[in-house]
């Protein structure tokens, strides 16, 4: 069986297959229902009433509301729960019937809080499992595709389930051996396939790319401004005085470089937005002139953050030229690929990201074209020992000693102190599909939105931004003989008719500048399963919602 093929077959068993335990001669059975794990409940009837060595069986009614998924007898307790959430999973979505419920907000908001008042007891798990299924926008159904917000593979929610039976916390090793170790492990082939020596680099799982973006700035922060005023930036804060600190990120970077800009005491104005070409790249000449004024002006470079893969779209900022410019200046280079690093996986699309190697610090997003469920970000550093101001120790955690013996702690990598363990479906991924598995469905994707570009031009109500470097797809509906200001009107509408009708969940954004005319709409393609005629139905659709804004108005 091929990996491809292999993949397919468990993304089709999903989580209703999962073999019977086996008892201690190998052989198929269940676990002894006369012996419980210190800390399980009592199995209780579907009465309610205790009987000694009874298994939990015959649906939820007969589980123990307070049964716990660990122990040796909590796969047990699990199974018919997990029975109950994939049929109500079934359920909620047929009922559904597309990718996202029709309706105006305010009708689905009351809708929702009826049934969350009527969910109790025994059955809330399925009326509420329902609910939500019914509720949501379905990033598998082919006409969802506004967001980076990918379905996931069925493999990777099997491990996620899991973790959360097990429940380990990555803040210690003795909340999490087995997690700790798995972790580690996967940043190495991580850091490998960003091209960073693994044995120098490192590393931790994030909830992201906010976060990730946070914590490369807040490295360079420590590193570059820090070492420039001699002091500890992380103990003693940010001084008023001294030359102020700069951040250089293109005008289509991610908000979280503001964000991480405030919070870490620089201000948002600290950033300088660098002009982007019409694919929404840094230009490099801008880049060079705003470095130079920087420095003339008695200013700091702190860091220059590149984007590979903008949430618009996917364009991949010129990361050797950055790296040479951010080098030449004494700043940090951070390279946002929380997107765009999907295409490593890609012997086609990874060329683009050639220089990434050069970069200080690196942020991932699994959740993105990795087919993670949430949370699934990485951040990566190319040298171990820039790690050293986050660098933390609690003596109810990792205390010296422990250390020194040998136990190893993760706590001083991450912002977080309790902290999930989502390297474990991602390390589960990679071991299934494996980097040429992943990359397939990269390819596809990508082929579906270079196809999805051809369809644009052939509508002639459809206008195409730019020629699709990932999975993106930008483009606007363009009204009879309207003007700049009706044609974004009539674009934001369409795709609000679409949402309202429950026939299609389709991107809005704005290109950067000003004035009326910068609305467009956009396909993010994160399903490898949809098919190029699915496409052509949903640009068809929006063409049909557009001319019905244009006969309402």
């Amino acid at each position: 069986m091929t990996e491809e093929s292999h993949g397919r077959a468990t993304a089709d068993r999903g989580l209703g297959t999962a073999r019977e335990p086996h008892d201690e001669r190998g052989g198929p059975g269940r676990p002894d229902p006369g012996r419980r794990h210190p800390g399980q409940p009592e199995p209780v009837s579907a009465r309610g009433v205790p009987r000694p060595g009874e298994a939990p069986r015959g649906g939820i009614g007969a589980v123990p509301r307070t049964a716990l998924s660990g122990a040796p007898g909590g796969p047990a307790v699990l199974e018919p729960l997990v029975h109950t959430v994939l049929e109500a999973l079934t359920k909620g979505a047929a009922r559904r019937g597309g990718p996202v419920p029709a309706g105006a907000p305010g009708e689905l908001a009351a809708r929702f809080a009826r049934e969350f008042a009527e969910a109790e007891g025994d059955g809330a798990l399925r009326q509420l499992t329902e609910l939500l299924a019914y509720g949501s926008a379905d990033p598998a159904d082919p006409s969802c595709a506004a967001h980076l917000h990918c379905p996931p593979l069925a493999v990777a929610v099997a491990a996620d389930l899991a973790v959360s039976a097990v429940n380990p916390s990555q803040d210690s090793w003795d909340q999490a051996p087995a997690a700790t170790a798995v972790e580690t492990l996967l940043l190495q082939e991580l850091a490998q396939l960003v091209g960073y020596e693994p044995a120098e680099a490192a590393g931790v799982l994030t909830s992201g790319g906010t976060e990730s973006n946070l914590m490369g700035l807040m490295l360079a922060r420590d590193r570059v401004l820090g070492g420039a005023l001699r002091r500890q930036i992380e103990l003693s804060g940010v001084p008023g005085a001294g030359p102020r600190p700069r951040i250089f990120a293109s005008a289509a970077a991610h908000f979280s470089v503001q964000r991480s800009a405030a919070l870490l005491g620089l201000g948002e104005d600290a950033v300088v937005c660098v002009p982007v070409d019409r694919e929404l790249r840094m230009r490099p000449d801008a880049l060079a002139s705003a470095l130079r004024d920087c420095v003339a002006r008695g200013e700091l470079p702190v860091a220059v953050v590149a984007t590979a893969g903008t949430t618009d779209t996917g364009a991949v900022d010129p990361l050797r030229t950055c790296a040479a410019l951010a080098a030449e200046f004494g700043a940090w280079l951070h390279v946002d690929a929380a997107y765009g690093g999907g295409a490593l996986l890609s012997d086609e699309l990874a060329p683009l990201l050639r220089g990434i190697a050069l970069a200080d610090s690196v942020s991932l997003d699994w959740h993105k074209l990795g087919w993670q469920p949430v949370a699934a970000g990485i951040f990566l550093v190319r040298r171990a020992e820039t790690y050293a101001s986050l660098a933390r120790r609690a003596v109810y955690l990792n205390p010296q000693d422990d250390e020194e013996a040998g136990y190893p702690s993760l706590l001083g990598l991450s912002l977080r102190t309790t902290r999930r363990a989502d390297a474990f479906k991602i390390a589960v991924t990679l071991r299934t599909l494996g980097r040429e598995g992943l990359g397939r469905l990269v390819d596809a994707c990508h082929a579906l939105a270079v196809g999805g570009a051809e369809q644009v031009r052939a509508r002639p109500r459809l206008e195409l931004h730019s020629v699709p470097v990932l999975s993106a797809l930008l483009f606007r509906y363009v009204p009879e003989g309207a003007d700049p200001a009706h044609t974004d009107r009539v674009n934001a509408a369409l795709r609000r008719r679409l949402l309202r009708e429950g026939r299609a969940v389709v991107g809005r954004t704005e290109l950067p500048g000003r004035g009326p005319g910068r609305v467009r709409l956009k396909l993010t393609l994160l399903n490898p399963h949809t098919t190029p005629a699915e496409v052509e139905r949903l640009l068809d659709a929006v063409v049909a919602a557009g001319l019905a804004e244009e006969e309402d108005r």
